[in-house]
């Protein structure tokens, strides 16, 4: 919940600016932008021509349309442009309640609308220090995006957040995030194949900043990041990019 929709427009130009620079040219290689809901329909006129620079939404609801005031269906999210929408975040786990039925039916509706979810899983800080981060990873990944087909897991991004390292001051280390991503990365190769695992997606949603992006993105199992706070400056956020 940061930058009204003026404040993101300037945000995203700044960005695109910089990486005019150093352009983004793999085509494994893509940004994605996920600004407020207010902001989306102008973050999608300003990327048109940007080929590696997508956009996506911070959340959607469960359901198609209705009576819910206040929340927003995945169709709105294409019509406004979107192509990728953050599922399960630990913000919306937490302070929103959000389990894991919810999310395996948004999970399920963002696909049926065309749209890539970006599933967030992580432990807690009690879980971590009493050594049970891999049983409620593989639980939150077994009620959820494991239960579908393959194929349909393989159109999943998946975002790895160590709760206890968001905003805390306190960073997982490389180790750390490249143990879990591994382990997430056995779970599917156990669950289905050895094919799906490696061409799996999985992002470090951590603290990830300018500062120890290129340390974590070495990590073999860390494909990108889940960027927070570091995102809202456009400097540090292309520093960030260009470390992949």
């Amino acid at each position: 919940m940061n930058k009204t929709a003026h404040e993101a427009e300037v945000l995203i130009r700044d960005i695109l600016e910089l990486l005019k620079l150093k352009p983004v040219t793999q085509p494994l290689h893509c940004v994605i932008l996920a600004p407020p809901f207010i902001a989306l329909t102008k973050a999608a006129d300003i990327l048109k021509g940007h080929p590696y620079v997508f956009l996506g939404a911070q959340n959607c609801y469960s359901k198609p349309k209705g009576a819910y005031t206040g929340e927003i269906a995945p169709a709105m999210l294409v019509d406004a442009g979107c192509a990728y929408v953050i599922i399960g975040h630990s913000e919306r786990r937490a302070y929103f309640k959000e389990d894991d039925n919810l999310l395996l039916e948004k999970v399920k509706i963002a696909m049926e609308n065309k749209l890539i979810p970006i599933f967030c899983c992580g432990e807690l800080l009690p879980e971590r220090e009493a050594g049970k981060q891999y049983d409620v990873v593989s639980c939150q990944l077994e009620n959820t995006i494991l239960s579908l087909s393959r194929e349909e897991l393989s159109c999943i991004v998946i975002a790895y957040e160590p709760v206890w390292a968001i905003g805390t001051g306190v960073n997982a280390t490389p180790g750390q995030a490249q143990d879990m991503h591994a382990f997430i990365r056995k779970l599917v190769a156990e669950k289905f194949d050895s094919t799906l695992a490696e061409q799996m997606t999985i992002l470090y949603g951590g603290s990830c900043n300018a500062a120890n992006a290129a340390e974590l993105f070495s990590c073999p199992d860390v494909d990108g990041g889940l960027i927070g706070g570091a995102s809202l400056l456009a400097k540090d956020f292309v520093e960030i990019i260009h470390s992949l």
